[in-house]
């Protein structure tokens, strides 16, 4: 979080969406009092309150949220306060339904549910900066505002929209990046299929054609789709900084979702939240949920804040699991682990209609008689505990890439050589390798300054233009490790093949060619050698030749049998890696122990127990571990770790367990050093 919020509120937040405008005013009081008991220091509102705020155009009613608001801070509840345009009101749609949303099929959406607006949209961005003044003017000296929230979730429903509006803004978009139409033509490979264009006036949104859409457009498309967003939310920030410039502003993410770049929706607002539902049916959830928390705290390298999740079950999968007991207890704690600075919900009661009248809540139906309740008010006054976390953060030797706009340009899976290569799918499976191994990554892009690590993981860079080679190898050429999976270096900023083929402006740095992919048929798989063992790799391999790079594996089976798999070739002072292959866990596994080993790096144990996530949050001066077991059987801590357990107050000694389905946070009495 940031200083200002830190000083606001020097404990763990805690608290949830909450929704007033559903509730008469004797809830409202039950609610408020009921948040004091569970440990409720800050609540999110009004998200979804447009409507009620302005029921007419510049007819304006905020009593009722005047009130609320006065009743929380007598309580000593701050607030994060939306500026409630997350959605437009019927009036707004129903007097300028252009600025309806049209999707990919050219069906203009209809009212009725939320997000109904075209981002593009001037009349909507006009009536957001003005809902947005209007918040701004008459709450932003409350004291009891200590975070702004513009919109919500950006995306979420409408992340591309396809009508006359965002096809003209689109057209704007390229006539600068591009200047003149030639400029484009060049880009986007024109001459192939005859497509050439001889005005801008003639390009559209990429809506459905006789067949797959030109890629070098929809890679385009999807650049300017985010940038319109972040134009969006760039209206609600100038307003609310011209106004008040001292409280900090944040809008919602939601982990790695592919749609938007949060690299600039990041840049813009000064603290990171992320919500996170991680499916309690999953047993592997908390190894996903745990990459996208390096993500978020990556994002503005400070911490960040879990702004909500459910108590419980969702209402929007095709089966909606309720998190067993305990279960939001691991997952709340893991975001605290991953750098959060508090834990918040979706939603402090919960709704009696609406689409979401069965998502879980604080308060479920039954009230204080709900097991998420007794759960989510025990945890609030656990938190109490952890207030000495708060301004820490977590740090780590290892990074690896995210770059948004390699992962737009490999998501046209019919122009590819096979549809089931996702950068996704590669980014989990490598970090949960390192993870088994005691290991933390950071998220970073070709922008961020690199002193601070040894290592950097890059699963799949598709695309790689002149900025991202250089970042590559002046990172390796200073001393760094550099390990680059398959299919990388393929296309330039254009999705151009690099002239000479994959791996393109690396081919130096990796010291290889990739003459073929070779993809692998869906359930069959091929064997590669590492060190003397094999390792089973499917979906993906490639026919390597080898140029300055020697073998650290090769295939052992197929048709690419004696062909290199795994490479690695010295570069300047470092030494980059080369993966050609989708190899599986244990496989990856051999390879970081070889790359953790070869750059120095000291690891929290050799080996974690499954099921067990284990994290350490320092101030530089003191350490504290987080150790959180998913698993149903108790899991040995590394011997080192010894000191005060914060949730019990008990000292902790040498050999040290912690239970199934629980929690310990040591205040180390010896730090742990990177070495």
């Amino acid at each position: 979080m940031t200083k200002h919020m830190i000083t606001r509120i020097p404990d763990m937040l805690f608290g949830a969406d909450y929704n007033p405008e559903q509730w008469d005013a004797e809830t409202i009081s039950q609610d408020i009092a009921l948040m004091v008991e569970a440990g409720v220091n800050i609540v999110t509102l009004p998200v979804f309150s447009w409507s009620r705020i302005e029921p007419e155009f510049n007819s304006f009613d905020f009593q009722w949220l005047d009130d609320v608001i006065e009743k929380l801070w007598e309580a000593n509840i701050s607030i994060d306060l939306a500026t409630a345009t997350a959605t437009p009101p019927a009036w707004l749609v129903r007097e300028h339904p252009e600025m309806l949303p049209v999707n990919r099929d050219g069906i203009r959406l209809e009212f009725g549910s939320r997000q109904s607006y075209c981002p593009s949209s001037l009349i909507w961005r006009e009536h957001c900066a003005r809902m947005a003044t209007k918040m701004v003017e008459r709450y932003a000296e409350h004291p009891a505002i200590v975070m702004w929230h513009v919109s919500n979730e950006y995306g979420d429903h409408i992340s591309r929209c396809y009508c006359e509006e965002s096809s003209r803004d689109f057209r704007k978009w390229l006539q600068s990046r591009y200047q003149t139409v030639d400029a484009l033509n060049r880009a986007w490979g024109t001459t192939s299929w005859g497509q050439i264009y001889s005005s801008f006036d003639q390009i559209k949104a990429p809506t459905i054609a006789p067949g797959p859409i030109n890629p070098s457009q929809t890679l385009d498309f999807d650049r300017f789709s985010s940038d319109a967003l972040l134009e969006l939310f760039r209206v609600e920030v100038d307003v609310i900084r011209s106004h008040n410039s001292s409280t900090p502003i944040t809008t919602n993410f939601m982990s790695f979702f592919k749609d938007l770049d949060y690299w600039t929706f990041a840049d813009l607002e000064d603290v990171v939240s992320d919500d996170a539902y991680p499916d309690p049916s999953d047993p592997n959830a908390y190894l996903d949920a745990a990459l996208n928390y390096s993500l978020m705290r990556s994002l503005k390298n400070q911490p960040w804040l879990l702004l909500e999740q459910a108590p419980s079950a969702v209402s929007w999968r095709e089966l909606n699991a309720p998190k067993p007991p305990g279960t939001m207890r691991l997952f709340s704690m893991q975001a605290i682990a991953h750098g959060s600075d508090g834990v918040m919900y979706f939603q402090w009661r919960a709704g009696r209609f609406g689409t979401e009248k069965f998502h879980s809540a604080i308060l479920g139906h039954r009230g204080t008689q709900s097991r998420t309740w007794r759960e989510c008010s025990a945890l609030g006054n656990e938190l109490k505990n952890l207030s000495e976390l708060v301004g820490t953060k977590v740090s780590t030797p290892i990074a690896m890439l995210a770059d948004w706009n390699s992962r737009w340009a490999l998501g046209t899976p019919e122009a590819m050589p096979s549809e089931a290569f996702n950068w996704m799918d590669l980014a989990k499976s490598w970090n949960s390798a390192l993870a088994s191994q005691g290991l933390q990554v950071d998220i970073v892009r070709p922008q961020t300054d690199m002193i601070a690590y040894k290592v950097l993981l890059v699963p799949n860079a598709y695309l790689i233009d002149s900025i991202t080679s250089e970042f590559l190898k002046s990172f390796v050429s200073a001393g760094g490790i550099a390990v680059v999976g398959p299919f990388s270096g393929v296309v330039d900023e254009n999705d151009h093949v690099h002239f000479g083929g994959a791996p393109g402006p690396i081919s130096e740095l990796l010291g290889i060619s990739v003459d073929e992919w070779w993809p692998i048929v869906d359930g069959q798989h091929e064997l590669v050698e590492l060190d003397g063992l094999q390792f089973n790799v499917s979906r993906w391999s490639e026919w390597v030749e080898l140029g300055t790079a020697t073998n650290l594996g090769i295939y052992i089976s197929g048709h690419l049998k004696g062909k290199p798999s795994v490479t690695t070739n010295k570069f300047g002072k470092g030494i980059a890696i080369y993966v050609s292959a989708d190899v599986d866990a244990n496989g990856l596994d051999a390879i970081f122990r070889h790359v953790v080993k070869a750059a120095n790096i000291q690891s929290l144990c050799d080996r974690v127990p499954s099921g067990l996530d284990m994290t350490i949050r320092s101030d530089g001066k003191q350490d504290y571990l987080i150790a959180v077991n998913f698993s149903d059987v108790p899991s040995q801590l590394p011997t080192w770790v010894t000191g005060l357990e914060l949730c019990t107050q008990q000292h902790l000694g040498e050999n040290s367990h912690v239970g199934a389905q629980d929690v310990v946070i040591v205040k180390l009495e010896n730090n742990h050093q990177w070495s």
